[in-house]
């Protein structure tokens, strides 16, 4: 079944039993706050639109802007202080191992920093009272509209970005002829000039920012050509000026030198113009059919309600706003599918991968520098690329994984004389693979382990075989260096990764210093390269010397352990805090997004992590609030996932004007400041609420919230390659169709009893790989007497044969 026919089935299907909601965003007055602007893109162009009816800003990203240029940022003096490092650790020197690895691992080097392009300027010149003001951001078309009135005269402007033509384009229309009068520039705050040429064409070119020693030698051209029905079009100095017309079309082209991580010789000005060239031959309404067509073909795979709503004539700040203590459940639809709007506008196949900030950044030097923070928050903005139905999306990152599987071999053996590839916990552009920002947050090895995850991932839910086996020497390259890393620890003599830290957190109750040895979610992340490397090499019929010896490693782990008021260690030793509500919850790495602990298979480790994630709190940075959304997901608790829901969709500006964690008006989520991650981490815990694939079965509503007691989804993607639609009223599944892409067993999970050509009941393995679930060992537990069993309901599991191409409907057993 090819895409197009599985987008109609979808739709068909969706509509059939389920009013589409409203997927606008809007608003009755200007951006003044780069956080209330709306945001466009196509992958690699962004824009952010303030919708200001006398001088309007569209701010302007290009995603291959960023300071510096290739460098390298490894420090040899490593490899000589290791074991030195690790005897201190060993010796329960915490402090002095600290000192010793911020004295000889890092460079002084951490990362350029993603730049804004700079902006573009439209000073309108009519006066008199703005009226009828509105503007909004339709998510099924990808168009921001602003919409106002002047003196009797209605104006309209839409901006759009084009992944089709390359270019982001403006139109702006009058109800009246000859009523548009404005002028546009372009202005950069730093290493930039703008001028209009012998063509009429308004550019910018500049250089990006020197960074931290670092010269920078990015150089970038943007370039505005207007088209005007009526009127007259003439420059003055460095601006375009549009008078007396009924209509103006802007397109705007940006780029680079920038070709690859380590080549920037590219042409930024031939590049920008053959886009600009090429695009304004054609006419808008052209440009937008062909945008929408491409935006849709994604956006419109995955159908979402939760009934309807008296609150989509309210601006969407409002509904924030009244979310908490409110009944608008059409909001959680609607935030569901901006972040499938983010990542569709963010990554695209050929682009950079989505970074902190997606492709929208304002300064020069934006938080954190808007790279890529590898020891979650990068890996959180693809978690719902698979289950959403976005998988080419997921390229861009699958990508980088490519490349820094190419800088991490320098840094394996340069630093610690290992095999494989590695990375730390952060890069940029440059695909720096060095530790950065000092020991506390950067002595973390394991950045390329867990990025390799998303490799075997993948391969599950689209069975690609030939992708699996082009990413295997990855992945196997990632096991390489974590098997030459492990190192005996005395007192157990398990095999542990040293140094290393459990990701920006500390015991504090021990002690202040965070480097220490065999975290727990170090010795998950282990787990899962080797036995997902193990499982590749069996599918790919592989044979080499390296699985015998992961294998024998395997064993040698240290089990998860169950410290003494009944938490998961996030230590090798029973450190915890039952008051420490750190953002990071990297030893619940194991309930999700990884599949170790399970309510099942692992009861005892289940509850565990339950009374670990209650003692962390709820309330958090925004991004923090949406992984535990999907932990709690997991947990089966649908009340509490819905809970932090609220709490994530609660306004992020207070009255006073400081910040908490929540949403920004234009629905970005804020750490704060702004982090991306935050809403595809919601996005993919939703769809967790909903279906569940990685525990044996596709677990259908295992985490529905009492308030969601009657809705839709449909297009969702599971393992196996199976697509699934689902309606459900009174908190029951009414009708279930499962589409196979793949074909091959499907093992059903349900709280109800289910009816369906060739369904049965069943128990048992799974017959079908994309199913098999890891043997987990047993874990330590400090006082075994007081562990509190998992309260679940009582599941039924069934099978089916399926055809690929062919869909399935389940029904609800009377």
């Amino acid at each position: 079944m090819n895409i197009k026919s599985s987008i109609l089935l979808i739709f068909l299907s969706f509509s059939a039993f389920a009013q589409k909601p409203d997927m606008t965003l809007r608003y009755d007055e200007p951006a003044k706050l780069w956080v209330e602007a709306l945001p466009v893109g196509n992958g690699r162009l962004g824009a952010m639109i303030y919708g200001d009816p006398n001088h309007e800003i569209l701010q302007l990203n290009e995603n291959t802007l960023w300071a510096g240029q290739p460098y390298r940022n490894d420090n040899p003096n490593a490899k000589e202080a290791l074991r030195q490092v690790r005897k201190l650790i060993f010796d329960g020197n915490y402090a002095e191992a600290q000192d010793l690895v911020n004295q000889k691992f890092f460079s002084g080097k951490s990362g350029m920093p993603y730049q804004t392009l700079g902006k573009l300027h439209l000073d309108f010149k009519n006066t008199g009272a703005v009226t009828d003001y509105q503007r909004t951001l339709d998510l099924e078309t990808a168009v921001a509209t602003t919409q106002w009135s002047r003196d009797g005269v209605a104006y309209t402007m839409e901006v759009f970005s084009s992944f089709p033509e390359q270019v982001i384009v403006v139109q702006l229309t009058a109800s009246e002829s000859g009523k548009l009068n404005f002028a546009a520039s372009l202005t950069r705050e730093e290493r930039a000039a703008s001028f209009v040429d012998d063509k009429n064409r308004l550019r910018l070119q500049g250089t990006s920012s020197d960074h931290e020693g670092v010269a920078g030698a990015v150089k970038f051209e943007a370039q505005v050509k207007a088209k005007t029905s009526g009127g007259s079009l003439s420059q003055s100095e460095n601006k375009l000026e549009i008078t007396n017309a009924d209509t103006a079309t802007l397109y705007i082209s940006m780029a680079t030198n920038f070709k690859s991580y380590n080549d920037i010789d590219g042409n930024a000005e031939a590049k920008a113009m053959s886009f600009l060239d090429a695009a304004s031959q054609k006419e808008f309404e052209d440009l937008k059919g062909a945008h929408v067509a491409d935006y849709q073909s994604y956006f419109n795979r995955v159908q979402f309600s939760l009934g309807e709503t008296t609150s989509n004539s309210e601006t969407t700040d409002a509904r924030v706003a009244n979310f908490k203590d409110g009944n608008d459940l059409a909001l959680v639809p609607l935030y569901f599918q901006f972040g499938r709007y983010l990542l569709i506008s963010s990554s695209r196949p050929g682009t950079q991968p989505a970074n902190l900030q997606g492709i929208w950044a304002e300064g020069l030097k934006p938080a954190w520098d808007s790279k890529y923070t590898i020891n979650i928050n990068t890996e959180m903005n693809y978690w719902p690329s698979e289950s959403t139905n976005l998988s080419e999306l997921h390229e861009p990152l699958i990508q980088m994984i490519r490349e820094l599987s190419e800088t991490g071999k320098q840094t394996a053996p340069e630093m610690y004389g290992a095999s494989g590839w590695m990375a730390h916990h952060n890069t940029d552009i440059w695909r720096i693979t060095g530790p950065v920002d000092g020991a506390f947050w950067g002595m973390w090895p394991m950045g390329g382990a867990w990025l390799s995850q998303h490799l075997f991932d993948k391969y599950e839910y689209t069975g690609d075989t030939q992708f699996l086996d082009s990413v295997y020497p990855i992945l196997e390259g990632s096991a390489r260096f974590l098997q030459d890393f492990l190192v005996e620890e005395p007192e157990h003599n398990w095999l542990v990764i040293a140094p290393s830290i459990s990701p920006e957190n500390a015991p504090y109750s021990d002690h202040p210093e965070s480097v220490t040895a065999g975290a727990t979610m170090d010795n998950q992340l282990v787990y899962d390269v080797f036995t997902k490397t193990l499982r590749a090499a069996k599918i790919l019929n592989n044979e080499n010397e390296l699985l015998t010896r992961i294998e024998a490693s395997l064993k040698r782990l240290p089990p998860m352990q169950i410290g003494k008021w009944g938490q998961l260690q996030e230590w090798m030793y029973d450190w915890d805090n039952p008051e420490d509500n750190h953002r990071h919850v990297s030893h619940l790495y194991g309930l999700y997004p990884s599949n170790q602990i399970s309510p099942y298979r692992t009861p005892q480790l289940f509850e565990a992590a339950k009374t670990s994630l209650v003692a962390r709190g709820d309330e958090s940075t925004g991004w923090s609030m949406g992984w535990k959304v999907n932990l709690w997901a997991r947990l089966l608790d649908g009340n509490h996932a819905y809970k932090l829901i609220k709490d994530q969709l609660t306004p992020s500006i207070k009255p006073d004007g400081k910040q908490r964690g929540g949403t920004y008006p234009n629905l970005f989520d804020a750490h704060p400041p702004f982090q991306i991650d935050g809403n595809f981490g919601c996005t993919a815990g939703i769809a967790e609420m909903l279906v569940q694939s990685h525990d044996g079965a596709i677990h259908i509503l295992p985490a529905l919230p009492d308030a969601w007691d009657k809705g839709a989804i449909s297009g969702l993607k599971t393992r196996g390659g199976f697509l699934v639609d689902l309606e459900w009223e009174n908190s029951q599944a009414k009708t279930i169709n499962i589409t196979s892409e793949l074909g091959g067993v499907c093992r059903i999970r349900s709280y109800e009893p289910l009816k369906g050509d060739g369904l049965a009941k069943i128990n048992g393995e799974v017959e079908n790989g994309f199913f098999q679930t890891p043997e987990i060992p047993e874990p330590l537990i400090a006082n075994p007497q007081e562990l509190n069993k998992p309260e679940l309901k009582l599941v039924l599991e069934y099978e089916m044969n399926t055809q690929a191409g062919k869909t399935y409907t389940l029904t609800l057993e009377q």
